[in-house]
């Protein structure tokens, strides 16, 4: 599996071998070994989510606090979507930077998402399912979002897509109210974390 790292610093990009035949085809899109060789630790998996979305559904952006916060590794099985990450670490040397990278059946790639940054998507096709594996159950009281559509994130969405945002999205804080109001994660607090990690 080959690995590349994001502009976000400790996001990574995995690209799976797919191995086709007249039957299909066949591919590893997770494997321990190719994230703890990019991020130093291996993934501990408390949930798996699947969510199906229409064209144009966008769903984000969505992070958790820290610690224990919540990292995410995903995948569109079928559709294709835009990923996008966001640094939302407070003293981090890519604060409020974004990176984005499409999740397709073509090449059928995957995306590490730590601790402290911020995860949405829009789904490009009807009926785009991504799958995604978390090291955190779902918390309520721990789950924060930015509105997606916020200038202060320069988020380049398809300029040919009508974003459809769910109330709870719609209604989420800018990033400086975000931050004004003490609910962002700081890059120092992420840093402990990631270390914790990579003692086991």
């Amino acid at each position: 599996m080959q690995t590349e790292p994001m502009a976000v610093h400790d996001a990574v990009v995995l690209t799976p071998r797919q191995f086709t035949d007249p039957r299909g085809l066949f591919l590893e899109w997770f494997t321990e070994t190719s994230l703890r060789s990019a991020t130093g630790h291996a993934l501990e998996l408390a949930q798996a989510n699947c969510s199906v979305s229409s064209r144009g559904v966008l769903r984000g952006v969505h992070f958790a606090s820290v610690p224990p916060g919540q990292a995410k590794y995903v995948t569109c099985v079928t559709g294709s979507v835009l990923d996008v990450v966001i640094d939302l670490r407070v003293g981090s040397p890519t604060f409020g930077v974004s990176d984005s990278v499409l999740l397709d059946t073509v090449d059928r790639r995957a995306l590490y998402i730590p601790e402290g940054l911020g995860h949405a998507f829009i789904a490009l096709e009807d009926n785009s399912t991504v799958m995604y594996l978390c090291s955190t159950g779902y918390n309520p009281s721990a789950e924060h979002g930015i509105h997606p559509l916020d200038p202060a994130l320069g988020i380049a969405w398809p300029a040919d897509v009508e974003p459809l945002l769910s109330e709870k999205d719609a209604a989420a804080p800018t990033l400086d109210e975000a931050r004004a109001a003490g609910l962002l994660p700081h890059y120092d607090d992420c840093q402990r974390r990631y270390a914790e990690l990579r003692q086991h």
